[in-house]
């Protein structure tokens, strides 16, 4: 278990690192680089190269936690992805934070020890039967085709809830194909997983989580996207360990009902995390300047004070969640 959540730990600052390197690099691209040129252009950036050489270890950390651990473990505790990106935006990009932020930060972590203390998730079975794929894989298929169906019409709002609703439940689902297809590696070798569909199932969930968390971001606004992606694809996780993998959780009804309320405080916690966080990569200004005033210039002859430029805002990666992210979905949970 300790194992698990160091990995799963490991797994959400990788994510964080990945999601605050690439965006960097791509908001300094020149604006004459679109579409393949841009892609060219980027993939000669050292960054821009760190950033996906984080996504690769993201994905690594969270298969050996999931393959360490019970997914009710893993999952929930990518979310802290979302600390690491406001840690980092302080120390390392020098970002001013608000303190509402800080304390969102600190309402999430503990929380989410309350959670994993209380329920106190253990068990598993790695090998689930077919039975069990095949229904799990049919229900959800079913509510991500309709969550998509619901996306593609109605306001914004509601178009970018369907949209992130679907992704966050495919992030999930990537997480059992992945702990599936890692378990398959582990006792079967290379050669063995790729003649089973665990590792193809997984290619398919990542390609379709990208594609409909990048919808939600695109059509809709990121303070209701982001907190939907982050807080349901621990929580469908959850439900899958228990429906998959046969994961168990305390038989106390005083403990129970203290994570149900651990994991609800911690979904808020995670909203207003999201809705305070600083929305683009601008450092905090000089001691004793201050950006122009809006509709204002500089004197003729001087230039703006470095760094108060505004810059595009950044965007979560799954699984969650992106960043959660992040991320990339995370790897979705």
């Amino acid at each position: 278990m300790t194992l698990a959540v160091v990995f799963a730990l490991v797994a959400a600052f990788s994510n964080a690192v990945n999601l605050l390197t690439q965006h960097a690099a791509s908001i300094r691209a020149p604006k004459q680089e679109k579409g393949w040129r841009l892609g060219l252009y980027l993939a000669r950036q050292p960054m821009w190269l760190v950033g996906g050489a984080a996504a690769v270890g993201s994905y690594v950390f969270q298969a050996l936690a999931l393959h360490n651990g019970p997914m009710s473990v893993v999952q929930p505790v990518l979310i802290t992805e979302l600390i690491f990106v406001l840690v980092l935006r302080r120390v390392w990009i020098r970002q001013d934070v608000a303190r509402a932020a800080w304390t969102a930060v600190f309402i999430v972590c503990a929380s989410l020890a309350v959670f994993l203390a209380a329920a106190e998730p253990s068990g598993g079975n790695p090998a689930p039967a077919t039975a069990e794929w095949l229904s799990a894989v049919l229900v959800f298929g079913g509510a991500i085709a309709l969550l998509a169906a619901v996306g593609r019409r109605g306001n914004p709002v509601r178009r970018a809830a369907g949209f992130a609703a679907a992704a966050a439940l495919t992030w999930a689902m990537e997480a059992t194909f992945l702990k599936a297809a890692t378990d398959t590696l582990a006792s079967f070798g290379i050669p063995g997983m790729l003649i089973r569909w665990p590792v193809y199932a997984l290619v398919g969930a990542v390609l379709t989580g990208t594609l409909l968390q990048q919808a939600a971001l695109h059509v809709g606004p990121l303070s209701v996207s982001q907190p939907i992606l982050v807080i349901t694809d621990p929580f469908a996780s959850i439900i899958l360990s228990v429906w998959l993998f046969d994961e168990r959780f305390t038989n106390s009804p005083v403990k129970i009902a203290i994570a149900i309320a651990a994991f609800a405080v911690m979904a808020f916690g995670v909203t207003v995390l999201t809705r305070t966080a600083p929305q683009d990569l601008d450092p905090a200004p000089a001691p004793g300047t201050s950006s122009p005033a809006p509709g204002t210039s500089p004197a003729p002859g001087t230039s703006p004070t470095p760094g108060t430029s505004p810059t595009p805002g950044t965007s979560p990666t799954p699984g969650t969640s992106p960043a959660p992210g992040t991320s990339s979905p995370p790897p979705g949970p």
